[in-house]
């Protein structure tokens, strides 16, 4: 049931050729870009120098959650209609999907008739599972690129978030409020996710992370920039962290089946050539992409008897997939799961710094022992900042009068 909650297909319905062309040239006006490529960012992988990142610069920490990546753009529909708001969720394929009965009414609307439109938030898909077996699907927001046409994108983090909570977030809870009843027509919820200061590692590891572990899964952490500016494309200022088990490649896969020699009853069919033979385990090759439409063989996966029987169950195209494998303790390339959510494979560029992240492995112990450092930096940095605005109000303040209401005039 859980991948079917999961499925964008069950969730939106898929825009037209045309119509999701239409929908990519109106976000990248809205973005301020020529490009109609998807407009998301992309974390770079976690690796020790990344230790000395964290106190440079002041990064908030969120958990990772194995969901569903999208971003939610709020668009006009046909003001004649009975849908004069419509939203559309993008996925990393670019590919639009409308999903029907969402409103986010704007604040201080009591009638909770308005809406916001030329909105675009960052968010993920995740399904929520609770202790009486019923499940709950969600889409968490974390970060918001333009609202109500107002491009955030070069606002620090948490500014852009302030002004989701405040201007969607909080009257769309308000309106909820007031029509629980509603609650049972809306495809998924809408929350922000929740987001901690860099420093507040251990409290991740022992406390969040073990919570939501058990509601809809977690494999890292996020760590976002806070005052950098929402960069589409590769990051260099998101750190995708992963316990060293977990970090993982996406490679397109090509089978190769070893070649059967024609026996005689195959001639007595008629067949005279070399044929694959489908009853064995094929080769599992495996390549990265160095540009597009362009690949480089990497490897190969290493599969055993009973996972091919696995693959084969899933009765899904296996030749020319893109498939996320990690690396086992002799540095083989394993099966973790096929990736029908994504077009192409990691570029060369990622897989090294996949790589590096594997070969220089950051432990939760590490980033643990590394918190009291962060939080001294960012304290630091903070003090200074009070330091520089109170010289900042002070000369901008008039001379102080003196008893007779006279400005006091400067004497050697």
């Amino acid at each position: 049931m859980s991948q079917d909650l999961l499925n964008l297909d069950n969730i939106g319905i898929k825009a037209e050729p045309e119509l999701a062309d239409q929908f990519r040239r109106e976000v990248a006006q809205l973005l301020g870009r020529n490009s109609l490529s998807f407009p998301g960012a992309q974390p770079v992988s976690f690796s020790t120098r990344h230790l000395l990142e964290l106190q440079k610069d002041d990064y908030f920490v969120c958990e990772k959650t194995d969901g569903v990546r999208c971003l939610l753009y709020f668009a006009r529909g046909d003001p004649d209609s009975d849908t004069p708001e419509i939203h559309y969720l993008i996925d990393r394929k670019n590919e639009y999907r409308f999903v029907p009965g969402l409103h986010f009414p704007l604040p201080d609307d009591d009638t909770f008739q308005s809406f916001h439109v030329d909105t675009l938030t960052d968010g993920e898909l995740v399904i929520d599972h609770y202790e009486d077996g019923t499940q709950q699907l969600k889409y968490l927001v974390f970060d918001c690129l333009v609202l109500d046409g107002q491009i955030l994108m070069h606002r620090t983090l948490d500014k852009r978030l302030a002004y989701f909570k405040e201007k969607v977030l909080k009257p769309y809870n308000a309106m909820y409020r007031k029509f629980p009843e509603e609650k049972n027509h809306r495809i998924f919820a809408v929350e922000d996710k929740s987001t901690q200061v860099s420093y507040g590692i251990e409290m991740m590891f022992r406390e969040i992370i073990p919570t939501v572990k058990k509601i809809h899964g977690n494999d890292g952490l996020i760590f976002t920039c806070r005052s950098t500016p929402y960069r589409i494309g590769t990051d260099e200022h998101i750190l995708k962290w992963k316990p060293p088990s977990e970090n993982t490649i996406d490679f397109r896969m090509r089978l190769e089946f070893p070649l059967l020699e024609p026996d005689s009853d195959d001639e007595a069919d008629g067949v005279s050539e070399p044929y694959p033979d489908y009853d064995t385990i094929p080769i599992f090759h495996l390549f990265v992409m160095l540009n597009a439409g362009e690949y480089r063989i990497f490897g190969e996966m290493y599969v055993t008897p009973s996972e091919w029987e696995d693959l084969k169950a899933l009765r899904q195209p296996l030749d020319d997939s893109i498939v996320e494998c990690f690396q086992d303790e002799q540095g083989r390339w394993r099966y973790h799961r096929l990736r029908d959510d994504k077009l192409d494979a990691n570029h060369i560029s990622t897989v090294e710094k996949v790589l590096e992240s594997i070969q220089d492995r950051v432990t939760e112990e590490d980033l643990i022992r590394a918190s009291p450092a962060i939080k001294a930096a960012w304290k630091k940095r903070q003090a200074q900042t009070e330091d520089d605005e109170r010289r900042r109000r002070a000369r901008q303040m008039p001379p102080a009068p003196n008893g007779n209401g006279v400005k006091r005039k400067f004497e050697e």
